[in-house]
């Protein structure tokens, strides 16, 4: 894991830790701090699925790319060696 990831992800952490604390300390009855912990973390994995699949299209796109220079570099060496 790079050192971005790390960050990301630590910070994401804090913010989902500070969220729930803030959630669970203020003046609210148990019903409605309860529904705000669960829309809290519905908008969480929604927004962990999107970013899921933004990476795999990235990881896609950069895997189509690969292929298409390695495809060309075989078709150069297959002339050059021709």
């Amino acid at each position: 894991m790079t050192n971005t990831n790390k960050i990301l992800t630590a910070l994401a952490t804090g913010v989902v830790i500070g969220g729930v604390l803030g959630v669970l300390f203020a003046p609210d009855k148990g019903e409605a701090t309860r529904q705000k912990i669960a829309d809290g973390s519905k908008k969480l994995s929604d927004s962990l699925k999107e970013k899921m699949n933004e990476g795999k299209n990235k990881l896609a796109g950069m895997r189509n790319t690969i292929r298409e220079r390695v495809d060309g570099m075989k078709d150069k060496v297959e002339e050059f060696s021709s």
